[in-house]
């Protein structure tokens, strides 16, 4: 016989002993409940195998832990005796694993609108009901997938619960729901409206926790089944699509993707009508590349012209070039089609070397990017220009800058600081400075930041913005904090 074997037969038989003997449990009760699962050893084998040292084979080992366990079982006994190997749970029937299976499985070949229903089985299991909520493009209402009244992102504790990541409770009409924000990793897509089963479960710190890692896994699901579904989509449009808007949307990535490192998000508006801004971003361990696109032109012939420079900033990106290479990708594929159509882009094109803050920029006829430091823009960043892609240029210089850890990183189109009030006075620099300065100090996600932005430009040119309107943010820093709930 192995040590291990050995070993683990001393382990069963110093635990047979000691449990069976302080429970009042006799050999001939042990022998019982053995032959009845069955077991093939007399009881004598077995009381020499218990008291003096006497030795059985595995399987039989194992029966005898099985009747004894069960007998202590029935004593409402906690010790146990040990098996030889391990033995796996079966199939969980409650609990958060089997929410989480029940999810995992429920949708792994259903259509997207069948979420909310799979949700609400998982909320079952853990003992509560549950109903999704999504959240529009334009970050303005909570929307339930399967129907009902919508809540308001700015005026509503369901909308709190979104926008500060949090998890929220109210009591309305002698009813009490919890508010569980909805999340795809760092991206907010809506809350789940949590139903409990009495009011003792309202400020249970297991059931949040559990809450929580459900509405993860679901964030996952949404964003996951969307690609192949209309249904979620069309939750989360309050107005129908242009052409063009369409074409930018499947070019976007996430809204919001953040490390241990940095946070990035960025937005666009009018998300139902936007012609040619577009924003990209890509994380690794060691560097965030930034990018923010304004194509000349209007519609769809402007949105066919930033997806073929996001298509050149990509190719070369992920080919490996360096941040000059991308530059000159874009600036040849535009330039192509400004012999053409006489149509330029200007734009953004930035790495952040996560480790030491370095960054690197190139600003081709777009605004300046802006660095955000403790409560105040600092610093405009006014090098690295160069003409619009597309435009003659001798010299392109890539320029540089050194941040601090929790800096924030600002790129904006024109149609931020262009957008005009009704006596034709314009948002402006300054006016955007101030903004940013106030809601950096509310130490609100940076999602919210962005979102609060573009509410408030729209607001400045009554609800109706004349030119698209593109943010992307990044900070630097460690903000885990705000990648869950």
């Amino acid at each position: 016989m192995s040590a291990p074997t050995a070993g683990r037969e001393d382990q069963q038989r110093a635990a047979l002993r000691l449990v069976a003997e302080r429970a009042g449990i006799g050999p001939g009760e042990w022998w019982r409940r053995y032959f009845a699962l069955g077991g093939t050893a007399g009881q004598a084998e077995l009381e020499d195998f218990a008291r003096r040292g006497g030795s059985l084979p595995p399987v039989e080992r194992d029966l005898l832990a099985q009747a004894v366990n069960e007998l202590l079982e029935a004593r409402a006994v906690v010790r146990s005796v040990p098996y030889s190997g391990r033995v796996r749970d079966p199939r969980p029937s409650e609990g958060p694993l089997a929410a989480m299976l029940a999810l995992l499985q429920g949708m792994h070949v259903a259509p997207p609108e069948r979420i909310a229903a799979v949700a609400a089985e998982a909320g079952d299991l853990l003992g509560v009901g549950i109903e999704v909520y999504l959240v529009d493009y334009d970050h303005v209402e909570l929307r339930p997938v399967r129907g009902g009244r919508w809540r308001g992102v700015d005026d509503s504790l369901p909308g709190r619960a979104f926008r500060e990541l949090e998890i929220r409770v109210t009591r309305t009409d002698g009813a009490a729901r919890l508010w569980v924000p909805l999340v795809d990793g760092a991206e907010r897509l809506g809350v789940l409206e949590v139903i409990p089963a009495d009011d003792a479960d309202l400020e249970d710190g297991l059931l949040r926790s559990q809450l929580a890692w459900l509405a993860t896994l679901l964030g996952h699901l949404v964003t996951t089944t969307t690609k192949y579904g209309d249904a979620l989509d069309g939750v989360r449009r309050r107005r129908p699509r242009s052409a063009s808007a369409e074409l930018v949307w499947q070019l976007l990535p996430p809204l919001t993707a953040g490390t241990e490192k940095v946070v990035v998000t960025g937005v666009v508006a009018p998300s139902e009508t936007v012609g040619g801004d577009a924003f990209d971003y890509s994380l690794s361990e060691s560097t965030a590349s930034l990018a923010i696109f304004d194509a000349n032109g209007t519609s769809l012939n402007a949105g066919t012209l930033t997806a073929m420079a996001l298509s050149a900033y990509r190719s070369t990106r992920r080919n490996g070039g360096s941040l000059f290479d991308q530059v000159m990708a874009v600036d040849t594929v535009i330039g192509a089609e400004l012999a053409r159509t006489g149509r330029t882009m200007s734009a953004v094109l930035a790495e952040l070397d996560l480790d030491h803050g370095r960054l690197r920029w190139v600003s081709a006829g777009n605004p300046a990017p802006l660095v955000l430091r403790r409560g105040k823009v600092v610093k405009v960043l006014a090098g690295g220009q160069r003409p619009a892609f597309g435009l003659p240029t001798r010299d392109v210089r890539v320029a540089e800058e050194v941040l601090e850890p929790d800096d924030w990183l600002v790129l904006h189109t024109d149609g931020i600081t262009d957008a005009r009030d009704a006596e034709g006075a314009v948002f402006g620099l300054d006016r955007l400075e101030d903004f940013l300065a106030r809601e950096a100090a509310t130490e609100h996600p940076p999602p919210e930041l962005i979102r609060r932005l573009v509410r408030k430009v729209l607001e400045h040119q009554r609800g109706v913005l004349e030119d698209d309107a593109t943010v992307l943010v990044a900070r630097w820093g460690d903000y885990r904090r705000w990648l869950t709930p």
